[in-house]
């Protein structure tokens, strides 16, 4: 139980990948709000960079200058680096410029991702790819270059954000799961979520620890609106972003190869969810009735 609990990262440095806007920006607020340094990253630092979905350019509002403007006025601190993670380059520079720009890093989110759904049948290879480098190839490159890097420093933190969707389907079939195109997305994040259960195991013994944190439902952000049907009941996001604190500051001998979803793990362990700037706490609420039944309350 942590209803009592009240993390401090002072002192600590965190890098979030895909904090323009949503779920990303949502963490980067609630980390700096526990008193972290947070390097933000997405493509672009001052306008919002178009993206490819259902064949076509679109254009997410929401920026890198917003996401650190909200955190500064909050009175936390943040940095911004523009990454574009599904170029090797980027990927491959990304951490030596966040220590670079912050001194160390101690915390790295794995958030970023612009789904593209379709029924496989009908996917591109290109969006096959994209998928891989979002959801496993970019979390990869990432943690094997800040691993190093942690393990000088003797503790470390990694958070992949991972998916209600990734669960096994339940059968009779649902209308949305036979047409839903969510296959490949969900697949890469099943592999993502192994991952990290796998490199929990590897570094434990290097107090580093690596946990999954979902949405128990979803999340309605600008980026993933267009994925979820207008009628479907989503929560809020500060119960994500709270459950992500939670995994970042214990050390791995305690809480580590965790996949934790946002409305169980609070309900199940107490632990208190505040606003995403830390000064007001939210409700404690169950998790809703039509939550994937595999979900593990507490994550083990």
């Amino acid at each position: 139980m942590e209803q009592h609990e009240k993390p401090s990262l002072d002192g600590r440095v965190a890098l979030v990948t895909g904090s323009s806007r949503g779920i990303g920006r949502a963490i980067a607020q609630r980390l700096a709000a526990a008193g972290a340094t947070v390097i933000v990253t997405a493509r672009s630092v001052q306008a919002p960079r178009a993206g490819q979905r259902f064949g076509q350019a679109q254009i997410i509002a929401g920026t890198l200058a917003e996401t650190v403007e909200l955190i500064e006025n909050a009175g936390g601190r943040a940095i911004a680096l523009a990454a574009d993670l599904e170029k090797p380059e980027d990927r491959d520079s990304l951490i030596t410029r966040a220590i670079a720009a912050a001194g160390r890093l101690d915390i790295l989110v794995n958030n970023a991702g612009f789904a593209d759904y379709a029924r496989v049948e009908d996917m591109p290879d290109a969006t096959f790819d994209r998928t891989v480098d979002h959801y496993l190839r970019a979390p990869f490159a990432l943690i094997k270059q800040v691993v190093p890097h942690m393990k000088e420093r003797g503790d470390g933190w990694i958070v992949n954000i991972g998916s209600v969707t990734a669960l096994q389907v339940g059968r009779p079939y649902a209308d949305y799961t036979k047409s839903g195109g969510d296959v490949v997305y969900a697949s890469i994040k099943a592999a993502l979520h192994r991952f990290t259960q796998g490199i929990a195991a590897e570094l434990i013994d290097h107090g580093i620890a690596a946990n999954v944190v979902g949405p128990s439902t979803a999340i309605r952000t600008a980026g993933a609106n267009a994925l979820i049907p207008e009628d479907y009941p989503t929560e809020d996001v500060e119960y994500l972003a709270e459950t992500v604190l939670a995994m970042c500051h214990r050390p791995a001998s305690e809480r580590t190869g965790l996949i934790a979803f946002s409305m169980h793990y609070p309900w199940a362990t107490r632990l208190q969810v505040m606003s995403l700037d830390g000064k007001t706490p939210l409700p404690r609420r169950e998790p809703p009735p039509w939550s994937h039944p595999a979900i593990h309350a507490t994550g083990e």
